[in-house]
């Protein structure tokens, strides 16, 4: 366990230093395009309307009404009721409560049709309602200021409101194009996204120290999600050098599909399913030739890939990461899986995690919690530390350009076209270079990602 002092002057310091930043850009804002805002929203209406109409003509939803006698589209309990009491579908996992889930990514593994439609029209409503709604509402002046907390969050993160700016879509495409299309800088400007690489694997290395993952880190001639990519799929690292990029896309499923997921507690048999039906389009129970995604040309799928190595079903493919678990934490990171127990057995005898930043988690945690937390909130704290001396340069220097958002292990700039350049040099030198200069218990380089808007262009346009 890292010995400090969690009280610390500097951790105090910090937050101070990070809510007067915070306050800076919130009341710099980010400019928002009304007019496309209410034209998206009435498009929504009508789309969702559409689709509503369709579903509601379906022998799914008629079934629906007839057992439940009113159908409520938002209601998770009674959809899980019908489809898993009253048609007697098998979940396609659980929640923790036991029930059967009812999320996106259950629902499509479900195979229905009509569930498609019903996807679709929740996600447009959340769009319409939960963002384009809140935009118009908390908009001044053609500008959106929404608030940073860092007095909220149980693992010394911060969180946003009015409207949260860190809850905007990534992840899927259409929701994140839509929302952010309506963003923009001040005229003239540019939006800038920085964010680090890989922040919370290096932060965590910080702490278990394995031999392995520095390595994966320090070299980047290897990379640990083509690696566990090829052992879970049984392929040549070679098919990786640009040969079809659906093998690309077995390194994403290992990456955010077993990877991550183990890293964050997870276990093989939820990987399994995530990786063979979610990523890989196969069914669970028996394959056969020509099933899941193709690989190379579409007459050469992954089943036929996976039965030519004598696995055949889906029971076989979770035995099989059973033992990649097994290996990934017992011979490729021994380091890694020792230091989760030593740090649980810490938490166990104290009740408290400290961090090195110096900050100390407490309170009834589990182990899960244990290992995630302080993890999840140094890494923010090396945004926030960035965060903050980018503020103080901008404004010793007298930049035209300002920090107007943060977003957990990124942050979103409103630059001038003159200043782009300094800006870019500045975010890598505080970024990669101060921030461990300033803390030495980071042991591994530090990378960032930037990407830059065209001039007068949406967030969603950068590049």
């Amino acid at each position: 366990m890292i010995k400090i002092n969690p009280r610390t002057k500097e951790a105090y310091t910090l937050f101070h230093k990070g809510m007067l930043a915070l306050s800076r850009a919130e009341r710099a804002g980010i400019r928002i395009d009304l007019e496309y805002v209410e034209k998206q929203r009435s498009e929504l209406t009508k789309t969702i309307e559409e689709l509503e109409k369709k579903f509601k003509n379906s022998k799914f939803y008629r079934h629906w009404e007839h057992s439940m006698g009113r159908v409520n589209l938002n209601s998770n309990p009674q959809l899980a009721h019908f489809l898993y009491n009253v048609k007697k579908l098998k979940p396609p996992y659980l929640t923790e409560s036991g029930q059967g889930a009812t999320d996106e990514e259950a629902l499509k593994q479900l195979g229905i049709p009509e569930l498609e439609d019903l996807i679709r029209i929740r996600k447009l409503k959340k769009v319409r309602d939960t963002y384009l709604e809140a935009f118009i509402k908390e908009q001044e002046g053609g500008y959106l200021h929404p608030i940073f907390n860092l007095h909220l969050v149980r693992t010394f993160r911060s969180s946003s409101d009015s409207p949260n700016f860190q809850n905007i879509p990534k992840r899927d495409k259409e929701s994140m194009q839509i929302i952010r299309r309506a963003l923009y800088p001040r005229p003239g400007h540019q939006l800038v996204e920085v964010d680090f690489s890989s922040l919370e694997v290096r932060i965590a290395t910080c702490y278990h120290k394995d031999p392995t993952m520095i390595q994966y880190i320090r070299n980047k001639e290897i990379d640990m999600h083509t690696d566990m990519a090829c052992q879970i799929f049984l392929l040549d690292r070679k098919l990786f050098n640009g040969h079809s990029s659906q093998y690309n896309v077995l390194r994403q499923a290992a990456k955010n599909g077993f990877v991550f997921p183990e890293f964050y507690g997870d276990y093989y048999a939820n990987c399994a399913e995530y990786l063979a039906c979610t990523w890989g389009k196969l069914p669970k129970g028996k394959w056969t030739v020509g099933m899941g995604i193709p690989l190379d040309t579409q007459s050469f799928t992954l089943s036929d890939h996976l039965i030519s190595k004598g696995i055949n079903s889906f029971d076989k493919f979770v035995e099989h990461v059973k033992a990649v678990e097994e290996h990934f934490w017992k011979d490729r990171f021994p380091d890694y899986a020792a230091w989760k127990e030593r740090w649980w057995k810490t938490y166990q005898k104290y009740g408290y995690i400290d961090m090195p930043t110096g900050f100390r988690c407490s309170g009834l945690m589990g182990k899960n919690d244990c290992i995630n937390y302080p993890i999840q909130g140094s890494a923010f704290h090396c945004l926030l530390w960035s965060f903050v001396e980018i503020d103080r340069i901008s404004r010793e220097s007298k930049w035209d350009s300002r920090l107007i958002g943060q977003i957990h292990d990124s942050m979103l700039l409103d630059v001038h076209p003159d200043e782009l350049e300094m800006v870019r040099k500045t975010l890598h030198q505080v970024m990669c270079r101060d921030l461990r200069k300033a803390w030495p218990w980071i042991i591994v380089p530090m990378e960032i990602d930037i990407q830059v808007s065209p001039v007068d262009g949406s967030w969603v346009m950068k590049e």
